[in-house]
């Protein structure tokens, strides 16, 4: 690792533990150099895939994106941005267990709804409206009411009791 103070790529690892639930490992460096301390952060290098839009246009799955889109729907909301983190996460794992080159946005954006719908009611029909391209109040409106005829219980509690 090249010091982030003089560039040297002479250091030591001072402290190793695991990060982001595991899937990423912390490390406190010291460059031998000049004895500056940094942090770096190893992951998984996963092999990436295509999102296929709904216009048949291709790019590069970008997970900062989908993260974005889930921060713009709980906007001025009552969530946390670790909660989103996690969410997107969970999200951005499902999808690359699937195993797909490309991966089309009929099936990323009902993963997000899943996420949203039990985070928070009023993100999901917000994030709804954009991806289903709502034209009317109507729609609004019928999306609601399926979502109050819904279970409430959150889908990450455990169920004990049937």
């Amino acid at each position: 690792m090249r010091c982030t103070k003089c560039a040297s790529l002479e250091d030591k690892v001072i402290d190793s533990r695991a990060s982001k639930d595991g899937a990423a490992i912390r490390r406190r460096r010291e460059c031998l150099g000049c004895g500056h301390r940094y942090t770096t952060y190893e992951q998984i290098e996963r092999d990436d895939f295509r999102v296929v839009k709904q216009n048949g246009a291709r790019e590069n799955f970008n997970a900062a994106k989908l993260l974005d889109g889930m921060v713009k729907a709980c906007e001025k909301r009552p969530v946390s941005i670790e909660l989103l983190e996690h969410a997107s996460e969970e999200i951005t794992d499902e999808l690359y267990a699937l195993n797909l080159r490309e991966v089309p946005t009929s099936l990323i954006g009902p993963l997000v709804m899943k996420q949203l719908e039990s985070i928070d009611p009023v993100a999901y029909v917000r994030y709804a409206s954009v991806y289903r391209q709502f034209q009317e109040v109507g729609e609004f409106i019928d999306e609601i009411q399926l979502l109050e005829r819904r279970p409430t219980r959150d889908e990450r509690q455990p169920e004990f009791f049937n």
